[in-house]
């Protein structure tokens, strides 16, 4: 092997590296990300719904993870807590209002490693019009190209939880619990 040969090489592996290093921009797949939300009610049980058709673009920077970004937008129309009457309620002015307000949506403004596989996420979330500060505390379940699309892809999970009433949604708190329990759980792909 000559000097240049080597020299070749060691120039094709730096670039490849550093390719492999770059931000990567995923758009999160609706079909396998939800998010599931639940509330104490009445001190009886704990029930549950979620939401669905999630959009948004998740950017990841491997080499500085605090320049990694999350930028979601949930639809309220989607809201499924498998009782028809109450998901209409839901989208009714004194609940979500979704005619005026449609979506939901979480912006981060910083992201903070604890190690390699658990982060928090802080950022704004917006519910009816009104924004507050809440911290995703997220997992990485996986980033590895997906063995269907042949695509990067990455997994997360992440929870939170916030006062509802703080977003203007107080109805009967405190009988119907005030704070909400959020998990998340997301799969993303690459943008092509």
């Amino acid at each position: 092997m000559t000097l240049k040969t080597l020299s070749l090489g060691l120039a094709v592996a730096v670039v490849s590296s550093m390719s492999m290093a770059a931000p990567v921009a995923y758009d999160i797949d609706p079909t396998h990300t939800a998010t599931v939300f639940s509330w104490n009610h009445f001190g009886f049980s704990t029930p549950s719904a979620n939401f669905s058709n999630i959009q948004g673009v998740i950017n990841v920077d491997n080499a500085k993870p605090s320049a990694s970004t999350v930028d979601v937008t949930i639809p309220v129309s989607s809201v499924n807590t498998n009782v028809p009457a109450l998901d209409k309620e839901f989208q009714e002015e004194g609940w979500f209002n979704a005619e005026k307000y449609p979506n939901i949506t979480f912006k981060s403004t910083k992201v903070e490693t604890k190690d390699k596989k658990h982060f928090k996420i802080t950022g704004n979330l917006t519910v009816k019009g009104v924004t507050k500060p809440v911290v995703l505390n997220a997992v990485l379940n996986k980033q590895a190209v997906h063995p269907m699309t042949k695509s990067p892809a990455i997994g997360l999970n992440a929870t939170t939880s916030f006062n509802r009433s703080e977003f203007g949604i107080g109805n009967y708190v405190p009988n119907v619990g005030d704070k909400i329990t959020v998990n998340i759980t997301v799969e993303a792909e690459a943008k092509k």
